[in-house]
């Protein structure tokens, strides 16, 4: 017979006084520290007790006793629901300094490497609409909010066209506008939605994995093309053409329509081929007159206008005169590399994608860059001694890994080459950290910038410019 899980408690009029990790709010209660999501410096709440552990909690607001003056009202009338943008409620000035305290708190404790004064944080032009990129799911499981199941409520129409629920991966969040992105999206989204739901179309089911509207990804460049991605979980083609043809009729706007029927247990398409229903196989970015093209694997810097601020911080750093040969490492579809390149002697980009490297190949190609060359595989197979005696030793070299930031065979590899300047391009102060720290025997960090790119969320860009340290 299981153990009854002793109830947890209610803490009343509890004062939050931080701003904490992963978008949540810190307070602090006798001798342990207590995290609650959707929480501001300043508030006065009852917040109910869902995990402890020795020295801290986790809880959520039950009640309300005396906002923080600071609060600003959330712009999206899903916050708190869906768990996209947890800061709405915060000024955007005081989302800045949190950022900005997080790179400082990542450097300081982790790498524990000396460091410069750390430039002020770059923030977003726009703070709303400023994804170029959305990837929406349809479901025909959704998500009820506590709210509605307390109602007592009959809710037989259970289709939904949104986002899933964190910890339930076959819910789906029925989103009725969503403020990141152009609100074009918006109206694409809800008008298949409706037609799915006028013409009978079944709505996937993410547990019995058939159902033929499954997900749907929007771009919207910055030059005013559209992309529009619609991914079908059953083979249906004249269900699937009498749509398409109506998206063409009703949304001229959209330049490059496209669809993948996907019948695996997975949402990913990496390996599937992509059909060109109307239009073109690609959209393009435009950045200081250099046109990026953009496919549907493709990846690209989903806030347009601060992926600009960020590779020009990159270039800065990078100092080049135009003698310089320079890798870049982590490449993607070429963008930063060909981005420098007219500054360099040289550029050699590596990805893991392949994919990705001919859309690099294109984008030299299409920019009439001509000193760019880039190469395909695991970045620790790729790049070893013997590529680095073959292709030469980089002046400069720009890295900009995953979340998970670089493998010890590359910082090795690395540690070997000498580059005179690394720049490193971040999205995870964290792991950086713990990477400077293994350079740190032979360079010295010499620049730190952070950059907003997600406003609204606790996800933050770092930028670090290290030099080899004299011998």
């Amino acid at each position: 017979m299981s153990r009854k899980r002793k109830e947890l408690p209610l803490l009343t009029e509890v004062k939050i006084t931080d701003v904490a990790a992963e978008g949540k709010s810190l307070a602090r209660v006798d001798d342990f520290v207590v995290f609650i999501p959707f929480g501001a410096p300043g508030d006065v709440a009852d917040v109910k007790i869902d995990r402890k552990k020795r020295s801290y909690a986790e809880g959520h607001i039950v009640r309300m006793l005396q906002p923080s003056a600071i609060r600003v009202e959330p712009l999206c009338e899903h916050f708190t629901v869906c768990g996209g943008c947890k800061w709405q409620h915060i000024p955007y000035d005081l989302q800045l300094k949190c950022k900005q305290q997080q790179v400082a708190d990542a450097l300081q404790r982790i790498a524990k490497v000396e460091l410069p004064e750390i430039l002020p944080i770059l923030g977003s032009k726009n703070i709303w609409e400023y994804r170029n990129k959305m990837e929406y799911t349809f479901s025909n499981k959704k998500w009820l909010t506590f709210d509605q199941l307390r109602s007592g409520e009959d809710f037989p129409d259970r289709d939904a066209a949104g986002f899933h629920i964190g910890g339930a991966f076959d819910k789906v969040l029925d989103i009725n506008r969503c403020r990141l992105q152009d609100d074009f999206g918006n109206e694409l989204r809800l008008f298949i939605k409706d037609y799915g739901k006028r013409h009978g179309l079944s709505f996937y089911d993410l547990r019995a994995q058939h159902g033929l509207l499954r997900t749907l990804m929007i771009r919207i460049a910055s030059t005013g093309e559209i992309m529009a991605l619609m991914v079908f979980g059953e083979d249906d083609p004249a269900a699937i053409k009498a749509l398409l043809d109506v998206v063409v009729a009703e949304f001229p706007r959209i330049t490059s329509l496209m669809y993948v029927v996907n019948t695996k247990c997975n949402d990913t398409f990496a390996d599937l081929d992509i059909l060109t229903y109307h239009g073109k196989d690609y959209i393009e970015e435009e950045m200081e007159g250099l046109r990026f093209r953009v496919g549907p694997k493709s990846f690209y810097q989903t806030n347009s206008i601060q992926a600009y601020e960020l590779y020009k911080v990159a270039r800065e750093f990078a100092g080049l005169t135009g003698d310089e040969l320079v890798y870049d490492l982590y490449t993607g579809t070429g963008t930063i590399a060909n981005f420098v390149a007219r500054k360099a002697r040289k550029v050699i980009g590596i990805e893991y994608v392949a994919d990705a490297i001919a859309d690099a190949r294109i984008n030299s190609g299409v920019n009439g860059i001509d000193n760019t060359e880039f190469y395909a595989g695991d970045m620790k197979d790729v790049l070893n001694d013997d590529f680095i005696r073959s292709h030469g030793v980089p002046d400069v070299m720009i890295v900009d890994p995953p979340r998970a930031g670089m493998h010890d065979d590359v910082v090795n590899v690395i540690l070997r080459a000498r580059p005179r300047r690394i720049v490193y391009v971040s999205c995870n102060p964290s792991t950086q950290a713990r990477d400077l720290a293994m350079l740190d025997n032979a360079y010295r960090v010499e620049a730190v910038q952070p950059v907003d790119m997600f406003p609204h969320t606790h996800h933050v860009e770092n930028v670090v410019k290290l030099v080899l340290r004299t011998e």
